[in-house]
């Protein structure tokens, strides 16, 4: 176990690879060194404290995957602030929300994402300001103008304070702390402040690196999010903790992917399944030279089996791991190795972390099931959250008595310790008495050649409960219709578990993180459904 700071695990890093790169951003004409970057989070972390930030303090940053947001990650965790991690995805009640619940005394943010004006929301939170007693500061780290603070003013700012006085800050610093706070991506509803400490991420972290055997040689390619636990954890946190070199991505492209990692070289590359499709379907796909690639994380959602062979065969990703958790892990609990198998990688999320403890209960009970029974899969140890901020009820709701992280998950585990997800509580279909696992009837339908992702879900029904309904999207100029979908079925899976009502879609419903929000899926089909289409 590391009894480090995050911003100890940097500077560690920063003495040990001093010239080698940290961060390149290919399309920004960014190179830092680990010596410049660690120098860049001390002005950023002097620049917060001649702001008025102080250790415990929360500060929001709502942003893409930016320069400034990586700096931020380290320059906040050696000011001993609190990082509020902000969905790019956020609308005005959401953020409104967030900054309230959080407390956050500061947000940084950019001027706009997509078709968001993050500037017009900021704007109109600030006319009213007597609903967020604990914001004071505002800053803009990519514009200008005379209302808000600029990235470059509060660096600016930082000039006038002792390096001295930041380490005292540094050395007054503790592991225990709460260090990140990550808001539940909203999958299943309401989002969670969940707040995790140094020790909860930097071991994490490292623990990610050795199981893809990361290593100071290794380039990184992260198109993830920062403000989700698989950007700023299982990418930059990774990489940091082993010295690897950082490239990320302003914002998910699949062309800006396929063009970095040839350029660059990058021997890494994350994503969740919808990531790594879009880039395996991109029409100039076999114009890139990725030979370089080795290994890498696919995770947030079960990865198809045909989906892994491509990427295994295609990208030349043979090392690449599979792993499995929740933000309330910090997040990853399980994760395959680079030697694991084809199969494991694609039937299992591997094994539990070293000095994680993983069980699988009944729920009813909460008693131990036997190998290879279905249960909910709980976790105890050094990476499990400190909490909900400020939701003592949710938090014993999550965590028992005894320590354990109840995830919600649906799960198996066998004699050697892989463990097989199939499904989440929540997600399980009851159709006239039948347990129905949708992940089941998702990996059936994969197989068909017409159909590119499919996510099944359960609709309400007067006779049977709920009923099976498949939300499909299919690949480029392929046609298929419900019947020939139900007709190859038939015969091959079970009565029950076919299908009844079918939606193709051209998209689905995500997180800015890449998560399918299945509960607002399940609404568009409800909603199809009662306008009198055959869902």
């Amino acid at each position: 176990m590391m009894e480090v700071t995050v911003g100890e695990c940097l500077r560690q890093q920063a003495m040990t690879f001093k010239d080698q790169e940290a961060a390149v951003y290919s399309s920004l004409g960014i190179r830092w060194t680990y010596e410049e970057f660690w120098d860049l989070t001390a002005k950023a972390a002097k620049g917060l404290i001649a702001m008025g930030i102080e250790k415990g303090d929360h500060i929001a940053v709502w942003a893409t995957n930016v320069p400034e947001w990586l700096i931020l990650q380290f320059a906040s965790a050696r000011a001993g602030a609190v990082l509020v991690t902000v969905n790019t995805n956020y609308q005005s009640a959401e953020l409104e929300y967030l900054l309230k619940q959080s407390d956050s005394k500061a947000i940084f943010f950019i001027e706009s994402f997509r078709d968001t004006s993050y500037k017009t929301i900021i704007d109109g939170i600030r006319k009213d300001l007597k609903r967020f007693p604990k914001l004071k500061h505002f800053v803009a780290l990519d514009f200008h103008n005379s209302v808000y603070s600029s990235w470059e003013e509060m660096l600016e700012s930082g000039n006038r304070i002792e390096d001295s006085e930041l380490e005292q800050i540094e050395m007054s610093l503790s592991c225990d702390e709460v260090i990140n706070m990550q808001y539940t991506s909203g999958t299943t509803g309401f989002p969670k402040g969940v707040m995790l400490t140094h020790r909860n991420i930097v071991n994490n972290a490292r623990q990610i690196a050795a199981a893809m055997n990361l290593t100071n040689e290794d380039t990184l390619c992260i198109p993830v999010p920062f403000f989700h636990c698989f950007g700023c954890v299982l990418g930059v946190l990774a990489a940091v903790s082993v010295g690897a070199k950082m490239v990320p991505l302003v914002q998910f492209d699949p062309l800006e992917v396929l063009e970095t990692v040839e350029v660059e070289k990058c021997t890494a590359l994350h994503g969740v399944p919808t990531m790594f499709i879009a880039e395996l379907n991109h029409p100039r796909f076999a114009d890139f030279d990725l030979s370089s690639l080795r290994t890498g994380i696919m995770a947030g959602s079960p990865c198809p089996v045909e989906v892994m062979k491509k990427v295994i065969s295609d990208m030349g990703m043979n090392e690449v791991t599979i792993a499995y958790g929740q933000t309330e892990a910090s997040p990853v609990i399980t994760q395959t190795t680079t030697t694991d198998t084809l199969e494991r990688k694609v039937e299992t999320v591997g094994k539990k972390h070293p000095q994680v403890e993983v069980k699988i209960v009944d729920p009813s009970t909460g008693n131990e099931v036997p190998p290879n029974s279905q249960g909910e899969l709980c976790t105890r140890g050094y990476h499990v959250m400190k909490g909900y901020y400020n939701m003592p009820e949710a938090t014993a709701e999550a965590i028992d008595d005894g320590g354990w992280l109840h995830t919600g998950d649906l799960a198996t585990m066998d004699e050697e310790g892989y463990i097989r997800i199939t499904g989440r509580l929540k997600d399980m279909i009851i159709r006239g008495g039948e347990n129905v696992y949708p992940r089941e009837i998702e990996e059936f339908l994969y197989s068909h050649p017409a159909v590119m992702d499919v996510q099944v879900i359960g609709v309400p029904d007067e006779k049977f409960g709920e009923r099976v309904a498949a939300c499909i999207k299919l690949k480029e100029n392929m046609k298929l219709t419900k019947e020939e979908l139900v007709s190859y079925c038939r015969g091959k899976i079970s009565r029950h578990k076919i299908p009844e009502h079918i939606l193709f879609v051209e998209n689905y419903p995500m997180t800015a993180s890449g998560k399918i929000q299945k509960y607002k899926l399940r609404e568009q089909a409800v909603h199809s459904f009662s306008e009198g289409q055959k869902v």
